[in-house]
C-alpha cells in the first residue's frame, strides 16, 4: 500500500460517514477514535486483490478506480468510486480477502476504520446495518448491469455507456475531463485501446461529442442514450 501522508487521529467533529445520524454519540466517538485519514496521490495503490481485509474504507475526497486482475495480466475496471462512497464494504459482510484492487486516480483522502470495530457497530445498530445492506444491493445491481453491457452490447453501445457513466454518475455534467488513460478507459469498456480510440473518434466525426485530448463534451445526449439503449 502506497501513501504519502497519514493522520493518526480524527477529531469527532470532523468525522463523517453516510447515515451517521443513525448512530449514537457514543458509537460515533468509538468509530472516529478507531479511524484515521490516509492521503494518496494519483496512481497510488490503496489495496491489492487477494490481500487480507483489515479496514473498512470511506472516500472523503478524490476518485478511486476499482479493478479486477485476471489471467495473463488482463485488467477489467469495475467502477469508479467518488467521494462519500465506501470501499471494501463487501468484505464486512462477506469474504475477508479483497476480491479486487483499488488505486487513486486523483489526489484522494480516505478514512480507514478498523474492521472489527465496524463489525461490532453493525451488530449493535440494526437500522444502520439495513442502510448498508441497501448500499450493497445497489452496488450489486450496478455490477449486473455492467456485465450485461459488456456481454451483450456492441462496441458503440459500450462506449456510450462509458460516456454516460462519467456524465451522469461521476461528474454530473455533459462536459468533463477523462480521469483515466485511453488504456484504462478501454479496460472500463471491456475492449482494446485501439477499438476505444477508433469509436471515440467516430463519435467526434459524427459530431456526437467534442473531444480535445482528454476533454470531452457530449453534444447530443439523446444520441448517446439511444446508442446505449440499442447496444
Amino acid at each position: 500500500m502506497s501513501f504519502y501522508t497519514q493522520d493518526q487521529s480524527i477529531d469527532t467533529n470532523d468525522f463523517y460517514l453516510p447515515f451517521m445520524n443513525l448512530l449514537t454519540a457514543e458509537q460515533v466517538e468509538v468509530i472516529s477514535k478507531n479511524s484515521n485519514v490516509v492521503r494518496y496521490k494519483n496512481k497510488d495503490v490503496i489495496f491489492l486483490q487477494n490481500t487480507r481485509t483489515s479496514h473498512i474504507m470511506f472516500i472523503k475526497s478524490g476518485l478511486v478506480k476499482v479493478y479486477k486482475e485476471g489471467r495473463n495480466g488482463k485488467v477489467l475496471i469495475l467502477r469508479i468510486e467518488i467521494p462519500n462512497n465506501f470501499l471494501g464494504l463487501m468484505s464486512v459482510f462477506g469474504h475477508d480477502i479483497h476480491q479486487f484492487s483499488a488505486a487513486a486516480i486523483d489526489n484522494t483522502e480516505i478514512y480507514f476504520t478498523d474492521i472489527t470495530v465496524f463489525r461490532n457497530l453493525i451488530k449493535e445498530n440494526g437500522v444502520f446495518t439495513m442502510k448498508l445492506m441497501n448500499v450493497l444491493s445497489i452496488e450489486g445491481l450496478f455490477m449486473f448491469d455492467r456485465l450485461m453491457s459488456q456481454s451483450h452490447k456492441q462496441l458503440p453501445g459500450r462506449i456510450a455507456d462509458v460516456l454516460l457513466y462519467f456524465a451522469e454518475k461521476i461528474y454530473r455534467s455533459p462536459a468533463f475531463t477523462f480521469p483515466l488513460t485511453r488504456r484504462e478507459l478501454a479496460e472500463l469498456a471491456g475492449t482494446t485501446k485501439e477499438s476505444f480510440i477508433r469509436t471515440l473518434t467516430e463519435f467526434k466525426n459524427d459530431k456526437i461529442i467534442d473531444l480535445d485530448g482528454s476533454i470531452v463534451e457530449i453534444k447530443s445526449i439523446k444520441i448517446i442514450k439511444t446508442l446505449s439503449e440499442l447496444g
